[in-house]
């Protein structure tokens, strides 16, 4: 069988992430979206999404196949369901479509003529950018029961000081040195060849990407990720890092997302809690405004390859979109339109050229190539957010 994920109606509430990925490849607890279902399936998938995108996320059509909605994390009840649909038949969760059979001929699908199949049990949707932290906790665990099912763990080294050792589990290469390991409010997973540095604190639940790096005396609270290849030092409470991102010193980073290509400066904080400790608004790309969140706890969204100088100070509920570079005293403003460059005292446009000479540097240095593809989806971006660029 064919699978095929969908970025469905949530798109565009997932932005700035989406603006640089489909759905699919959302990361939240230890892996992507796109990387738990083919896990759970066993095969490699495709993806529908943005014309803009498709370059660097084709799809693969085949005479027939199941269509997968990105925003559902799958769990065992589910994939068998989807594994044994037939022609026809859909899941449903409610009102939102799960998967459906179809074939190459269906040009639009009407799911009146659909079998339709509810599935009962519970299930994690990513409908907001603020979930991707807030259920990171359940991602996680779900995430570690699944890489480490029938599994070993490689010993932990005597220096280190552990709670709950049962619930972690340090992947092939990983290296840890005097530090604090403290699974007992969830697991703790280290991916393979990531190093913790002496005197770090980890309270789970915790996931490390391949070849991360923990700096000395980090300090993590859960449920935080830290995709692969990123650097991290400092205080750290429920934030997802996506990949090759960076936090290299102290400061507070909290409740909060990340995207790839991201480096946040030394002595940096957020605020994730407002000083009157009412309900957090954050900037909706599609109404225009900002939208309540039902969140007490929201810090930064921040986009691919945005960047911050040090000693920033983030607002409450911040959003940043892509390649934005912010520097300078003061707080900024709470959203920071994609391609800005400036801080409290004012924005200007951030030129692509000028973007793309430091993606070079910085994706080269990680023995990376910033290619013409690359740069097609940045114009793209460029293009389609200059209406927020209103200085």
């Amino acid at each position: 069988m064919n699978y095929i994920l969908f970025d469905g109606d949530v798109r565009n509430a997932l932005l700035p992430f989406t603006y640089t990925r489909p759905v699919a490849d959302i990361r939240v607890g230890i892996l992507t979206i796109r990387e738990k279902w083919e896990r759970f399936l066993g095969i490699t998938t495709t993806t529908i999404t943005e014309e803009y995108l498709e370059e660097k996320y084709p799809m693969v059509e085949m005479e027939v196949n199941v269509l997968l909605n990105s925003s559902f994390l799958p769990t065992k009840p589910l994939v068998e369901m989807v594994k044994n649909l037939e022609p026809n038949q859909a899941i449903f969760k409610g009102e939102d479509v799960i998967a459906f059979y179809t074939t190459d001929s269906q040009e639009e699908v009407d799911f009146s003529e659909y079998d339709q199949i509810e599935f009962d049990d519970d299930l994690i949707q990513i409908k907001n950018t603020w979930d991707i932290f807030s259920l990171n906790a359940e991602a996680i665990r779900a995430d570690f029961d699944l890489i480490t099912e029938g599994r070993k763990s490689q010993p932990i080294p005597e220096t280190v000081n552990c709670i709950n050792r049962d619930d972690i589990f340090i992947e092939e290469g990983a290296e840890i040195t005097f530090a604090t390991l403290n699974a007992s409010k969830g697991p703790i997973y280290i991916g393979k060849n990531a190093l913790v540095m002496e005197g770090c604190m980890i309270r789970g639940a915790f996931a490390m990407g391949e070849s991360s790096v923990l700096k000395m005396g980090a300090k993590i609270y859960g449920a935080t990720t830290l995709g692969p290849y990123c650097k991290v030092g400092g205080e750290i409470n429920n934030s997802v890092l996506f990949e090759h991102s960076n936090k290299g010193h102290d400061g507070y980073l909290g409740n909060s997302v990340l995207g790839e290509w991201c480096n946040i400066g030394a002595d940096t904080n957020n605020s994730n809690l407002k000083n009157n400790y009412a309900e957090v608004r954050l900037w909706n790309y599609e109404t225009g405004r900002f939208a309540k969140t039902g969140l007490q706890f929201c810090g930064l969204m921040m986009g691919d390859h945005s960047k911050c100088g040090i000693n920033t100070m983030f607002n409450t509920g911040t959003v940043i979109g892509v390649s934005a570079n912010i520097f300078g005293s003061g707080f900024p403003r709470n959203f920071v339109p994609s391609f800005s460059w400036g801080g409290a005292s004012g924005f200007t446009e951030y030129k692509t050229n000028k973007v793309f000479e430091v993606a070079e540097v910085v994706m080269k240095r990680r023995g990376i190539a910033f290619d013409d593809k690359e740069k097609r989806i940045l114009d793209h971006i460029f293009e389609e957010t200059k209406k927020y660029r209103n200085y």
